[in-house]
C-alpha cells in the first residue's frame, strides 16, 4: 500500500513579539548587553579594584574621605555666601563624590604601576591598556634574559618599545627596524627604551609619551599598514601578559581602572 503524503501545512513563520526571549545582536555580531547589566559589571569591577588597591594602600579610604569633605565643604561655603546652602547640597555631594572617585582612580593606577614596575612584560601591559586605536604586538623580539621589544602601530606610525638591559635591547631595536623597513616604506619609525636613566622613558610615563607622538597617518593608512604588518609575521617571545608580584596576572578590574 502506498503511503499517503502528509497534508499538514508547515507552520507559518511568525515575527518575534516584544516578549520574545531571543537575544538581540549588535552590529559586531555579538549579543547586545543591557544598560543595567553594564552598570552591574562596572560596579563589580570598581569594587574589585577598590579591594585590590586597599590591600596595597590602606590609607586609600582616608584620602577619598578627605577629598570628598574638602570639595563638598568648598561648594557649601559658596552656597552659604549666596544664601542657599540647601539648594546647593546635592551639587556639593555630587562634586565631592567625583573628587573621591578621581583620588581613587589615581591611587589605583599608582598602585598598579608600583606592582608591575621592573618585571618582564610591564611595558607590554602598559601599552595594551592605552586608550584609542593602538595595535600592540608584544614580544616581537627578545633575549633569553627576558629583554623584549614590543611593536605598536598607530596614527604616529610604528613605535618600537624596548624593556630590559639597554645594551642588549639596542641591538634588538636595530634588528627589528631592518626587518620592518621592508614593508613600511616611508612610515615613521619611533623607538623608545623604558627605564629611569637619561634618554629613557619611565614606565609610568610610557602611555602619555606614546600618545603625545605626532599623528602622521590617517585611519585608512593605519589599516593598510596593519595588513602589511600582519603579512610580515615573525616569531613572538613568551612575554608575560599583565605581570603581577608572585606570578599573578593583572585582573580585568585593575586594567579598567587604569584606563579611566
Amino acid at each position: 500500500m502506498a503511503r499517503s503524503k502528509s497534508t499538514d501545512a508547515p507552520a507559518p513563520a511568525t515575527k518575534q513579539g516584544k516578549g520574545s526571549t531571543a537575544a538581540k545582536v549588535g552590529k559586531d555580531g555579538k549579543p547586545k548587553v543591557g544598560r543595567l547589566t553594564k552598570v552591574k559589571t562596572t560596579l563589580k569591577q570598581v569594587g574589585q579594584a577598590y579591594k585590590l588597591t586597599y590591600r596595597n594602600d590602606p590609607k586609600l579610604p582616608w584620602y577619598m574621605l578627605i577629598a570628598f569633605v574638602a570639595v563638598a565643604a568648598v561648594v557649601e561655603l559658596v552656597a552659604i555666601l549666596f544664601g542657599a546652602p540647601l539648594l546647593f547640597l546635592p551639587i556639593a555631594i555630587l562634586l565631592g563624590a567625583l573628587a573621591a572617585l578621581v583620588v581613587f582612580s589615581r591611587r589605583a593606577q599608582g598602585s598598579a604601576y608600583r606592582q608591575v614596575e621592573g618585571q618582564p612584560g610591564a611595558a607590554a601591559w602598559v601599552l595594551e591598556g592605552m586608550r584609542g586605536d593602538w595595535r600592540v604586538s608584544s614580544g616581537v623580539a627578545g633575549t633569553p634574559q627576558l629583554d623584549a621589544v614590543h611593536r605598536v602601530l598607530g596614527r604616529p606610525g610604528i613605535i618600537l618599545v624596548a624593556e630590559g638591559n639597554p645594551q642588549r635591547v639596542r641591538g634588538l631595536i636595530a634588528q627589528e627596524k631592518r626587518r620592518i623597513a621592508k614593508v613600511v616604506g616611508d612610515t615613521p619609525i619611533y623607538d623608545i627604551t623604558v627605564g629611569d636613566d637619561e634618554g629613557q622613558v619611565p614606565l609610568k610615563k610610557l602611555s602619555s609619551h606614546v600618545m603625545k607622538l605626532p599623528r602622521n597617518l590617517d585611519g585608512a593608512e593605519v589599516n593598510s599598514l596593519g595588513k602589511r604588518m600582519n603579512a610580515l609575521g615573525g616569531a613572538r617571545m613568551p612575554i608575560p601578559g599583565g605581570p603581577m608580584p608572585g606570578g599573578r596576572q593583572m585582573t580585568v578590574s585593575q586594567r579598567q581602572m587604569r584606563r579611566r
